[in-house]
Parts: structure tokens; sequence; C-alpha cells
């Protein structure tokens, strides 16, 4: 009986076994389609479909795949997928896998799932279902809705700068009231699927039966208005309820429509507010409704009394409607909404929306010598105040946010835009809790004005504020990015930057979050990198290459900001290094995430900029514009002061013909390649004819920037290149190791440096406090990073066009980059820079194929460093030493182990090549 029961026990045990072993060890997860996980409004006839794949082993690679697509959950369980079965595709791409099935429907939802073969012929198990929803794809799917408004469109203005006195009407414009909408409506049936199409310019809130429809802030992005608008989707089912129902929408002005009053940077009004709305209704028995937007809805002035995105927002709580957005509301003394006659096109908004991201509390409260109340955040940032305040009907509050104080502690905005103030009337019932809806500052401090915090003293019975809590708003695009070392200084940089990106992250890139909020393309290529390490910004990069070739004149030339809301002056409206942005900007998104469609669509538009350029060149030298803004030189900074414009707006123009050549090539233009390529060439010979000084082995000035542009972008003859890296070297060194390169030059310093070796250069430069840089700003209080490196209070403190260090904290310090002929991170390189005091570093990026990680530590025995790379991706990895016997990964010494390729010794490190997985290495001292 006893050996009966052992036998029982070992077939159990070998069953167990056998199973285990036949299920794969890998599968799919973050199922993408159009760079989203379950998108709701693609437009696309041809979405793309990208997965991520989790493989316990090491070196998996994809060999085959297949993406099922169906119009039911029921019938993609059921093997029935009807829409599309792209069969067993012998491919090991994982991301942009395009739809080849039936053609898609508008306003419908879709279910697909992916299964993938891995190099050995192993079958994953099917992913979990997931979804994606069309948009509306054809203009008659908005069915009988029109653009419907409180007022008739008074005068149109568009792009007149505040400074320019002598253009403003004489009579205020922009002066519209904010409206509210509502309309009701019945659901008899029991409802299969009920989405809303959305658009109000400039921004919308919308309510269905008393709440708000999801957690966006500013909805609509911002476009150019007279060319598209945004509309958004939501999907409602389950807020509809049976029989009654009641939509509500509240308008602000954004972008769209200026009041001519308090601050305003620029003049811009295409009309009054307008909403355009359909709700698409299916019922389970087949059958459909529709509720559009029409003269039937019923409007009236909504309690926000003053909307501007410069100047603020005014809300009078006693005006407020109560109950307007419950069913049964009497709005008999309403009006009935005007059908406007404003036709843009319409498109899907598909950059995430901007979000209240974080809840900021009052660190600091005390009064000034004016007698008002100051909150202090302790932290510089975009975003609105939320207000808890209780008080008699008809008092009234000012709120003025600023991101500096005077020396009498009263609010600051001498910098990011005067007067900003929000103004608040109490309805006087209860606690009050109220907060902007239509507008954003960038601020640290709040002077408040005619109210006291509860439990002071009261004498005049002012209304009291229980809590002012600050709430930060960015684009909710992910976090993609994580880096930590064993120097404080460095995280605290790290921090920084990240504040000052994070509050210029709105529909648009903006250069600070209160005084301009407009989007300057030169920061959208030159922190690129420094951006997508720390967030996904591959679908925010779409709208702005988008919104360049929207802006772009007939002559070809692309405008230093855009949208072109209007036409700066003085150099600043054209200037080579900012427009550049159109060409590079769309190369370096394509190598981060793999999508070539961009390239393929702006390729004549990026011909003709560069058409518009060469008509600007003499003899192959462009010398206008800005050049290297911001540098620090011997006045107060503004245009470059060290570097002549020619020399940076000409290298520039030279890397677009570098990049040209390769898009050429991609997109198999033979004949582009080669003019590109003749042109890049002619272009280098001017610009060393022009600017190098052969006598003294010099470009330019010799300035930082200088020297530091013809090496990055490979301008100088080799002969002299080392020549050139040595005055680079020897300009920091002799300044005490403290920068002068400006906004344009400053990344490629650091690009410069580090493809030299000169990381230790790079680490002296920024370990600084008494010299300006990100050292001196810190040390000056400073809590996000600010416009000038000198922290000047005149200009902006919360600015990100200087913060190319963040690159290199990831792609230095962490050593996260991938190889040059790599694209998506499908070929990662591991190369971490270890420099001056910091012992152990951390950094995280989370690419298109998975989570890298690159984790290294100094011990007093050698090196240790920690990676994973994710499957279906490799790496090339660098460690510190010559000798491979010197190397072992989990203890085992690097000769002995499989999963490693020896690739030989570069720069007195040994190269090696993994797959994915998880790898320990030491390297022994």
């Amino acid at each position: 009986m006893k050996k009966k029961i052992q036998k029982i026990v070992f077939i159990f045990v070998w069953f167990i076994t056998a199973s285990a072993s036949a299920t794969p060890s890998f599968s799919v997860y973050d199922l993408m389609v159009e760079l989203a996980e379950r998108p709701i409004g693609i437009e696309t006839l041809e979405p793309h479909f990208s997965w991520k794949i989790y493989a316990q082993e090491r070196n998996f690679k994809q060999s085959a795949y297949r993406i099922c697509v169906a119009d039911s959950p029921v019938k993609l369980e059921n093997g029935d997928p009807n829409v599309w079965d792209s069969g067993k595709v012998l491919s090991d791409n994982s991301i942009f896998n395009p739809f080849k099935g039936k053609k898609l429907c508008s306003s419908t939802t879709y279910y697909w799932k992916v299964k993938v073969w891995n190099d050995k012929g192993e079958e994953s198990v099917w992913s979990r279902a997931n979804t994606f929803t069309t948009g509306l794809l054809n203009e008659n799917d908005w069915g009988t809705s029109s653009w419907i408004s409180m007022e008739a469109d008074q005068l149109k203005i568009k792009g007149i700068h505040y400074q320019d006195k002598d253009a403003l009407p004489a009579s205020k414009t922009g002066m519209y009231k904010m409206p509210q909408f509502r309309k009701e409506f019945q659901v008899k049936k029991n409802i299969q699927k009920a989405f809303i199409y959305i658009s109000g310019v400039g921004h919308f809130d919308l309510f269905l039966n008393g709440s708000k429809v999801g957690d966006h802030f500013l909805d609509a992005g911002w476009t150019l208005y007279d060319k598209e608008v945004f509309y958004v989707s939501f999907d409602v089912t389950d807020l509809l309820q049976k029989e009654d129902n009641v939509l509500g929408v509240m308008l602000g002005n954004g972008f769209y429509n200026m009041p001519q009053e308090r601050y305003f940077k620029l003049l811009v009004s295409y009309g009054s507010p307008k909403l355009k709305l359909i709700l698409k209704i299916t019922y389970n028995d087949g059958t459909s409704q529709e509720i559009v937007s029409d003269n039937s809805w019923k409007v009236t002035e909504s309690p926000i009394t003053y909307s501007s995105i410069y100047g603020g927002e005014d809300y009078d709580a006693t005006k407020q409607k109560q109950g307007w957005m419950q069913v049964g509301y009497d709005d008999e003394n309403w009006e009935n909404a005007l059908e406007a006659n404003y036709h843009p096109k319409m498109i899907s908004q598909q950059i995430e929306p901007l979000k209240v991201k974080e809840e900021i509390p009052v660190v600091r409260c005390y009064k000034n010598s004016k007698g008002n109340w100051i909150y202090d955040f302790g932290q510089n940032f975009s975003g609105i105040i939320r207000l808890h305040v209780s008080g008699r009907r008809f008092q009234k509050l000012s709120l003025v946010p600023a991101e500096l104080l005077n020396k009498n502690n009263t609010a600051n905005q001498t910098a990011s835009g005067h007067p900003f103030c929000y103004n608040y009337t109490l309805r006087g019932d209860s606690i009050e809790i109220w907060q902007p809806q239509f507008t954003y500052y960038g601020f640290r401090y709040v002077e408040v004005k005619g109210a006291v915090p509860a439990g002071e003293r009261n004498p005049r019975n002012l209304p009291v504020i229980t809590e002012l809590v600050g709430l930060h708003t960015s684009l909710s695009a992910s976090q993609s990015g994580t880096f930590f070392c064993s120097n404080p200084l460095f995280n605290k940089i790290h921090n920084l930057i990240d504040w000052a990106m994070r509050s210029n992250m709105a529909s648009v890139l903006t250069d600070c979050p209160h005084r301009e909020k407009l989007g300057w393309v030169e920061q959208a290529y030159l922190m690129q990198y420094s951006l997508q390490y720390r967030y996904n910004m591959s679908r925010m990069y779409n709208k702005i290459i988008k919104d360049m070739y929207l802006s772009q004149t007939e002559q070809g030339m692309i405008p230093s900001i855009a949208p072109e809301y209007v036409r700066f002056k003085d150099g600043f409206e054209d200037t080579p290094e900012w427009g550049s942005a159109f060409i590079i900007s769309s190369w370096y998104t394509y190598l981060w995430y793999g999508d070539d469609r961009s390239l393929k669509k702006y390729y004549p538009m990026m011909k003709k900029y560069m058409d518009y350029l060469a008509s600007r060149a003499n003899d192959n030298i462009i010398a206008y514009g800005l050049g290297d803004w911001f540098d620090i030189g011997p006045d107060v900074p503004g245009n470059s002061q060290l570097t002549s414009n020619g020399l940076t707006a000409t290298a520039t123009y030279y890397y677009n013909a570098t990049i040209m050549q390769k898009i050429a090539h991609l997109l198999a233009q033979p004949d582009d390649v080669e003019k590109y390529g003749r042109l890049a060439v002619e272009i280098k010979e001017s610009f060393n004819r022009s600017f190098f000084n052969s006598s003294t082995n010099t470009y330019d000035r010799n300035s930082q920037t200088a020297n530091s542009i013809v090496l990055f972008m490979g301008l100088a003859d080799e002969t002299y290149k080392q020549s050139i890296i040595n005055n680079l070297v020897c300009d920091i060194e002799k300044r005490n190791y403290s920068l002068t390169a400006g906004d344009i030059g400053y990344r490629y310093v650091l690009q410069a440096l580090e493809t030299n070796g000169l990381s230790e250069l790079i680490y002296k430069m920024n370990c600084k406090y008494n010299v300006p840089g990100y050292g001196w700003q810190l040390a000056h209080g400073a809590t996000a990073l600010t416009e000038s490196w000198q922290a000047f209070e005149f200009v902006s403190n919360n600015h990100f066009m200087l913060g190319h260090l963040m690159e290199w904290l990831y792609g230095g310090i962490g050593g996260i980059r991938q190889t040059e002929q790599s694209l998506a991170y499908k070929t990662i390189q591991i190369d971490p820079h270890v420099v001056g005091n910091i012992t152990s570093a951390s950094a995280s990026y989370e690419s298109p194929y998975g989570r890298i990680c690159s984790e290294w530590k100094k011990k007093q025995e050698g090196f240790e460093l920690k990676v994973s790379i994710p499957a279906n991706s490799e790496a090339v990895i660098l460690l510190p030493t010559r000798n491979i016997e010197n190397i072992t990964d989990y203890g085992v010494c690097l000769h002995q182990s499989k999963d490693i390729v020896f690739l030989g010794v570069e720069s007195n490190k040994t190269k090696i090549k993994i797959g994915s997985g998880n790898y320990l290495f030491f390297v022994k001292n």
C-alpha cells in the first residue's frame, strides 16, 4: 500500500511539473492603440497596435504575433474576430503594427487582443482584451448639431501684442459674458452605449445630471481656432439615468477670446464663447438616439463674471442658479441659444488632458505690512487654488497669486503678468467651496485681500477662510522615468527641473505658466530628450509638430511660437534656431517612439521650410535671429552676447540638412538624399570659411556655445577637433567651472562634453552653489527652474528652457541611452558615468518595449551594476575595466556565460551585448 501511494504521489508531481513546463513563461501586457491604453475618439482608419512582453527568462525575442479585433467582447472571447484577424504574422515588431481589417465605423467600440510567439516557436496565452473607440469620422456624424452661443460675435481680432499700444482698439473688445447652457432629455430604453462628443471654445466644463463629466481641466486644448478646433469624447453610458436627464455646460474664454482688461500678453478674439455637442445613445434593441446642440438649448449668464487666461477669474456666488444642473429646474427666464456662424474643422483631441495632479498644502500663513494675509505653499507651481470660506452675502475677497514677494511681503507680479487675480463674491450660506475653472497661473504665494484665516482676530467681520489649497495642474502624460543618486544636489536639480517641466506642460509646451503661456518651439527639441526621459510625450509631440505645420506661413517660415496667436517683432517672430524645431523634433520623436507617420505627412512642408531658410542665406550663411538667448555675458540677458547669431543659425541649418538627408533616405527619396547631402557639405564649407580662424584654431569668439555646437554637429575638420575640445575645456576651467551658454547652447555644451568622455567636467560645472547655474538658483530660494541662470527676479521664476541637465542625469549618470542605429530603444546602451563624489545612482526609463533599469554602486572592492532590459529588446553594456576576467554576472565569470557576447574594449571599458532580462554585474578592482 505504501509503494502504491508513493507511485501516485510521483505521478501527481510529474503531472504538475509537466503542466508547468508546458505553460509559456512569457505573456503580453500594456496593450496600446495609437499610443493610448483605451483611447476614445480615434479618427484614423488605420490605427496602430503596440504591446509589451513580460518574460521570465533572458533573451526573449518575439518571432510572430496575432491580433484579433471584434465589435463585441463576446465575439472576441468566442473566437469570432469579425473585424480583423491578422493571422500569425512572422515579425519581431511589437510596436506600431497597423490595422488591416474591415472599414471602421464612427462612434464604435472595438475589442482586441494579441498573442505572441518566441524565437523557439512557443506561443503565449492570449492577452486580456482591450478596447478602442472611434470618434466622428465624417462631417455628417455630427448630425444636426450646431455651434451655439449666448451672444453674437462682435469685432474679431488676432494677434495684437499688449505693448503695441497704437494697435489696440479704442473701446474694449472681447468683453463677452460667460454663458452656461442646459438641455433636458429623456431616456426610455435600456442603454448599450452612450458617447458625448463636445467642443467648447475657449474651454468647457460638461455636467450630466449635476455631476461634472470627467476630471479634465481646460478642455479643449489650444489650437489655431481659425483652422481647427478640438472636440473631446466621453463615455457616459453609466452616467445616464432612466427617464429624465439634463446636460449642463459652462464656457470660459481661454485663447479663443481675451477680454481687453487687466493683464493680457496679447489680444486675440475669434468671437464669443461657443459650444458644439452631440450625444449618441445606442440602445440594447439596436435603435439609437441623438441629442444635439441647437437653438432649443437654454442659456444664461454664469456666475463667472470675468474669465481670462492671462488676467484671472471672478466668481459671483450670488448669481448661482441653484439646481440648474438638475432635472425639473425652471429655465423659463433663460434665453434660447443662438446658432453661430462658425465652421472650423473638428479634430478629436488625442493628447492627454490637463488634470489636477497634486494638492499642495500651505506651509506658512502670516500678515504682511499692508494688513493682508500671505499664504505660502512652499513651491512654485502651475495651477489654481481651492477656497473654503464663510461670510455674509455680497462680501467680497480677492486672491492675488505670485511666484515672488516684494520686500514688504506683498505679491510681486512684476515678471509674471500684472494684474492677475481671483475675485470671489460670497452667497452667504455656511462654508462655500470654490476653485477657478478656466484660467491658471504660476505661483508660490497668494496674497488675500478682504478676508482672514480661521482663528485669527476679525474685528471687521471679514469673510473667514477655513482652508486654502494649491491645486497643481499639468498635462496628464504618464511618468516614464525615475532618477536618484547619492549626491543630494543632483537630486534637488532633478526636482527643480521637473517642477518647471510639469508647470509648463499644458496643451502646448509653454515657456512659463503665467506671463506668456506660449509655445516657444526651440524648447520643443532642445529639451525634448530631457522631457521624454521623464514623461511619455509621444502623443504630445504629435500635436506640437502639427501646431508648427498649421502655423507655417505661405513663404515656408515656421514662426517662433506655435500655435501662432500673435506675430512678434524684432527677431522674435522668425529665428532659425526656433523654427528648425519642425524638422528636429519630428526626427527626435521618430527616434524615441518609432512612429514615422509625422515624417511622411509633413515632409513636403519640411522641404518648404528648408527652401525658406535657403532664401534667407547668403553663401549658405544665415545670420539673423535671437541666437543663444539668455547666455551669460556682460549685459542683462536677452539676445546672444558671446556668440554670433550667424554661427548658431547656420549650424542649425546644417543640422537640419543632415536630418533631412536621413528622412529622405527613410522615405525612399533618392534625389533628396543627394540634394541634402550636397547641401550639408556646402553649408559646412561656408561655415568654416566664415567662422573658423585657422591661425588660432578657434571658432567665432571662442565661446562655450560656439565650440560645443561645432563639436555636436560635426562641423569641425577632424584635424582640429581636439583643439576645439581643448578650447571648450579651457574656457570652462578658467571660469572656475562656470557656464556661459544660454538657451540654445547649453544642451550642446553637455552633449559635446559627454560624447567626448568629459562627464567629470559636467559634474564640476553643476555641483556648485556659488556661480550662476542650478545650484545658484537653489541657493537663492528657487523651487522651480528659473528663466535666467542668475535667478533674476525681473524675469520668470518658472521656466524649463534651461533644464538640459536632466538629459545627462539619465543618459550620463544613469547611463541609459539607445545605440546610434536603434529605434524606439530596441537596442539600449547602458554606460553609467561614474563622476565626482557620486557613489551610487539609479535610473529607469519606460521605453516602448518596457522598463529599462540601471542601478550602480561604487564599493570598496569594486563596481556593481544592476541592469533590467525589457523583453524583445537588447542592450550594449559598457563596464569600467579592460579585463573581462574581472567581471562576473550573478557571480559567474563573464566568459562562462552563454547569455553574453563580448564586443571588445572601447575607451578603457569592456563592451558586451546582452539580451532581455535581469543582470547583476560586478567589476573587481
